[in-house]
C-alpha cells in the first residue's frame, strides 16, 4: 500500500501509508504527491510516473498484476523508465484516452495530470480495496486523497470516491467504469463448477505473489484464511518470490490467551509447514489503542472498531519483523453467503440480492478495514478473494449452489468447500475446511467483546445515552460501545462531511439492514455480533452431525483471516490531486 494526496504538504498526513520514499509533483495551481510502501521494484519505482516527454504525471497508490503483459503490449511503443508495476497506466492512457481502466487487473487508486490539455482523471479499482476520497476547496479546487485526514481541515466538503469509478475534468465529474452482470443484482443461472471456482481462486492467490519484499499470510484458522495459506504454500515454490526470499511460509495470528484463532490456526499452521508466528493481546492493550485505531480507520462503526484492534495491533508486530505485506481472507462471505445469517435468507433470489449488497458495500468495512489497519504501520494487505475474475465466477453462479441446506449436507460456503474438497492431492483436513464459523473479533477472544462494552458501559453515562439523539442527531449511537467511538470520531473529525462517510443502520450478525426484515427477533437487537444468531451453536451441531453421515458435508462454516462483519447497530499507499485553478476543469457529482 502507499497513499496519494495531490496537495502541498501531503506527506505528513499520509507518512504512514508509504515510509519508502516521498514524492511530489507542481504545475502551476496542481499539485500531486505520493507516499511509497515500496513492494514491488524497491529501487526503481519512485513516483510520480512520468512518460518520456514529462508532459503526464501519475500518483498510484495499487497493484497492477498483469502489467508484464501491458509492458509488452507497449514494448515497442513506450520507453519504460522504472520497473513500476504502475507505470503501465501512462502507455494505456495515451493509446486509450481515459477508456482503459478496466484494462487494469489490480487494486489501484491513482490520479493523472496530462500537462498538454491541463486536464487529469482519477480512478478507484473495481470493489475499493484501496482507499479513496475525493472534496473541494473553498477556492472550488478538487482534491483527492487516500485518506479523509488529508482533506479534514481544507475541504469545505468531502466524499468517498465510489469504488468501480473514474473522475474526468474533461467530462465533468464521476463516471461508472466497472459494470459487470452481477451489478444489476439479476438472479444468475449459471450452474456450480467447483474445478472452475478452485481454478479462478488459485490463480488469484497466484497473481498476488507478485512482490519484491518478504511477506506472508494472515491465519486466524478458518477456512477462508487457511485455503489462502494452503494455496500459497502449494504454489509458493514455482514463484519468483520463492527465487528471492526462498520456499519458507510465514503466517501470522492475533488473538487473547486461548481465543480460538490462535488454537484453530496452529493447528493449520502445523498442517501447512508454515512458520507460524503467534501474538497475544490483552483487552487493555485494544482498549489503549482503540483511539489510534479510529484515527486510522476513520469510521465509527462499531464492528470495524471492534475488528479492527487487533489487525492493528498484530500489523506493528509484523511489520517489525521486515514484513511489508500479506495475504488475507477478506470478502469470502460476501460473495457466497457465508456469514451466519444467510441461514435465514427466505429463497435464492433474496440470498443473492443481499449477496451482491454485501459486495457493493465492502469498501465501507471489510476493506477500509483491512487496509487501513495495517497501513497505519506501513504494511500492505492483497485479498484474491476480491480478485475480479474471481469475483465473477463466485457472483454468476446459481446462488440455489450457495445456500445452507441441511437436506443436501450443504453448509455455508460448502460451494468453496467442495471445490477444494480434494481426495487425491488434499489442501486442507476434512475438519478444518467444515470448521465453524467465528467472526475476527469473536475469534481473537470472547472477553475482547465483553470487555470492551464493560469499558465503554463505564465512560458512558445513561444521561449522555439520554440525550445522544440531541447531541449526535445523524447516526445517533443506540449503545454505550457506540457513543463512546462516536465521541472520538468527532473530536478527530469534527466536519459534516467526515461523519457523513460513515454508514449506519442495524445489523445482525454482519447483515445489511434490509436482511434484518428476514427474521422479526432480529429487530430488537443492538448489537451487531455473530452470537447473536441462534444457528452459531444449532448449525455447527447439526453440521457435525451430517459429517458423521455425509462425507461432503464435514462440520460447519469458518473462520475468516480477519473477516469483518459488514454493519454495526449504530455503531497502502496514497494518492491526490489538487488543483487549485478556479472551477477545477469541471464538477464533483454523484
Amino acid at each position: 500500500m502507499c497513499g496519494i494526496l495531490a496537495v502541498l504538504g501531503a506527506a505528513d498526513w499520509l507518512k504512514h501509508r508509504g515510509p519508502d520514499w516521498s514524492g511530489l509533483y507542481q504545475c502551476e495551481g496542481n499539485f500531486l504527491a505520493q507516499q511509497r510502501l515500496a513492494i514491488v521494484s524497491p529501487l526503481s519505482g519512485d513516483q510520480p510516473l512520468y512518460n518520456a516527454d514529462r508532459t503526464i504525471v501519475v500518483v498510484a497508490n495499487g497493484e497492477i498484476y498483469n502489467h508484464k503483459k501491458i509492458r509488452k503490449q507497449f514494448a515497442s511503443k513506450h520507453t519504460f523508465s522504472t520497473g513500476s508495476d504502475c507505470e503501465v497506466i501512462i502507455p494505456l492512457y495515451e493509446e486509450y484516452g481515459e477508456d482503459f481502466v478496466d484494462m487494469l487487473d489490480g487494486v489501484f487508486a491513482f490520479v493523472l495530470y496530462d500537462t498538454r490539455t491541463k486536464t487529469y482523471m482519477a480512478a478507484r479499482d473495481a470493489i475499493g480495496v484501496n482507499p479513496l476520497y475525493i472534496g473541494r476547496g473553498s477556492d472550488g479546487a478538487v482534491w483527492i486523497s487516500s485518506e479523509m485526514k488529508a482533506l479534514n481541515e481544507d475541504c469545505v466538503e468531502f466524499e468517498i470516491f465510489p469504488p468501480g469509478h473514474l473522475y474526468s475534468s474533461a467530462a465533468g465529474g464521476l463516471r461508472r467504469w466497472y459494470k459487470p452482470q452481477w451489478f444489476a443484482e439479476n438472479v444468475p443461472a449459471t450452474p456450480y463448477q467447483p474445478l472452475l471456482l478452485r481454478e479462478a481462486f488459485e490463480k488469484a492467490v497466484i497473481k498476488r505473489l507478485m512482490t519484491d519484499v518478504p511477506f506472508g499470510v494472515l491465519l486466524s484458522g478458518g477456512l477462508d484464511s487457511s485455503l489462502v495459506a494452503a494455496v500459497t504454500k502449494r504454489h509458493l515454490i514455482k514463484t519468483e518470490a520463492a527465487e528471492k526470499f526462498g520456499a519458507e511460509l510465514h503466517s501470522f495470528v492475533v488473538g487473547l490467551e486461548g481465543s480460538p484463532d490462535l488454537i484453530a490456526a496452529r493447528e493449520v499452521a502445523d498442517h501447512l509447514g508454515t512458520i507460524h508466528h503467534e501474538f497475544h493481546f490483552t483487552v487493555q492493550d485494544g482498549i489503549d489503542a482503540i483511539e489510534e485505531v479510529i484515527y486510522h480507520d476513520e469510521t465509527y462503526d462499531v464492528t470495524t472498531i471492534r475488528a479492527s484492534t487487533p489487525m492493528f495491533l498484530m500489523a506493528r508486530k509484523i511489520k517489525a519483523l521486515g514484513v511489508k505485506m500479506v495475504l488475507s481472507g477478506e470478502g469470502s462471505d460476501e460473495l457466497l453467503g457465508g456469514y451466519l445469517y444467510f441461514h435465514f435468507a427466505p429463497n435464492k433470489e433474496e440470498f443473492h440480492k443481499e449477496t451482491c449488497r454485501k459486495v457493493k458495500a465492502l469498501h465501507q468495512y471489510d476493506c477500509l478495514r483491512a487496509n487501513k489497519a495495517t497501513s497505519a504501520w506501513g504494511l500492505e494487505v492483497r485479498v484474491p478473494f476480491l480478485d475480479k475474475e474471481f469475483i465473477n465466477v463466485a457472483m454468476s453462479m446459481d446462488p440455489e449452489w450457495k445456500m445452507y441446506n441441511a437436506d443436501l449436507g450443504r453448509i455455508e460456503k460448502w460451494v468453496m468447500r467442495k471445490a477444494f474438497d480434494d481426495e487425491e492431492h488434499p489442501y486442507l483436513p476434512k475438519h478444518i475446511l467444515y470448521r465453524q464459523k467465528e467472526q475476527f473479533s469473536d475469534g481473537v477472544g470472547y472477553n475482547w467483546i465483553d470487555g470492551l462494552k464493560a469499558f465503554t458501559e463505564q465512560q458512558v453515562s445513561d444521561e449522555m445515552m439520554k440525550n445522544a439523539a440531541k447531541v449526535y442527531p445523524h447516526n445517533t449511537p443506540v449503545n454505550k460501545e457506540a457513543y463512546y467511538y462516536r465521541m472520538i470520531f468527532e473530536r478527530l473529525f469534527p466536519q459534516e462531511s467526515a461523519r457523513e462517510t460513515v454508514p449506519w443502520g442495524p445489523s445482525i450478525a454482519c447483515s445489511t439492514p434490509a436482511a434484518i426484515e428476514w427474521v422479526e427477533q432480529w429487530k430488537a437487537s443492538h448489537d451487531p455480533s455473530g452470537r447473536l444468531i441462534a444457528s452459531h451453536n444449532s448449525a455447527s451441531a447439526s453440521a457435525n452431525h451430517t459429517n458423521h453421515a455425509n462425507a461432503n458435508a464435514n462440520g460447519n462454516s469458518n473462520g475468516k483471516a480477519n473477516g469483518n462483519c459488514a454493519m454495526a447497530a449504530n455503531g497502502t499507499n496514497g494518492v491526490g490531486l489538487v488543483v487549485a485553478n478556479g472551477t477545477a476543469n469541471g464538477k464533483m457529482e454523484a
